[in-house]
């Protein structure tokens, strides 16, 4: 089985070239959230191929990272879509409260920031939970569910691992639901309703990547 060991930070053109025949051949990752949150694990490339992740602790694996093993062999990571909460509101201040309540729970969160018809707006996503959701429709916010991928804000005190795409969608995948890649996640106060993300990057196996 082939190890991926270490993350690639820029690309050449040959590796380029390369990623855009492997995405043809369905020879990438498909993972979710929870899964690029560990730095080691067994997962199944989109061709049924099994591979191994070895990373060392250094943060959550992005869509469109790019790991290579010791042979030189490259292996692109992609967000796949999951279940999601979208959240919006009539006015801007209110979304904030909305994301003020749920950092304050420690819930990872994704921003978005779109156009629809000229007319720019917000929204956050997180995980699905029922609760947070009830309390989000009390303070007057709009819930949906949905199926985006989730890319939450990894955290402002974190160096070296912003998302960066310059070497982003060389297998012209296009991500639909607003593909946002800008992250927060506030560390204040315990999550009082017992659903809580303590989302260990430790080495635990897990086994979601291409099943839906």
């Amino acid at each position: 089985m082939k190890i991926f060991n270490t993350r690639l930070s820029t690309l050449s053109d040959t590796q380029k070239a390369q990623l855009v025949e492997q995405y043809q051949a369905d020879d990438y990752l498909l993972l979710d959230f929870d899964t690029r949150q560990h730095s080691r694990f067994r997962a199944i490339t989109v061709s049924g191929e099994a591979v191994g992740v070895d990373l060392p602790r250094t943060g959550v694996l992005k869509g469109n990272d790019v790991l290579i093993n010791a042979a030189g062999e490259l292996m692109q990571v992609i967000a796949k879509p999951q279940a999601v909460t979208k959240v919006t509101a009539d006015d801007d201040f209110l979304l904030m409260k909305g994301a003020y309540h749920l950092g304050n729970r420690h819930v990872p969160l994704m921003f978005d920031h779109s156009f629809d018809q000229g007319n720019a707006g917000y929204a956050l996503y997180f995980e699905n939970d029922h609760v947070l959701a009830q309390m989000l429709e009390n303070l007057g916010l709009h819930i949906e569910s949905t199926s985006v991928p989730f890319e939450p804000e990894t955290g402002a005190y974190q160096t070296g691992q912003g998302h960066s795409h310059g070497h982003a969608h060389f297998h012209a995948h296009s991500h639909s639901d607003s593909h946002s890649h800008k992250k927060s996640h506030s560390h204040d106060e315990s999550h009082s309703h017992g659903h809580h993300h303590s989302h260990s990057h430790h080495d635990a196996p897990v086994g979601r990547s291409n099943d839906g």
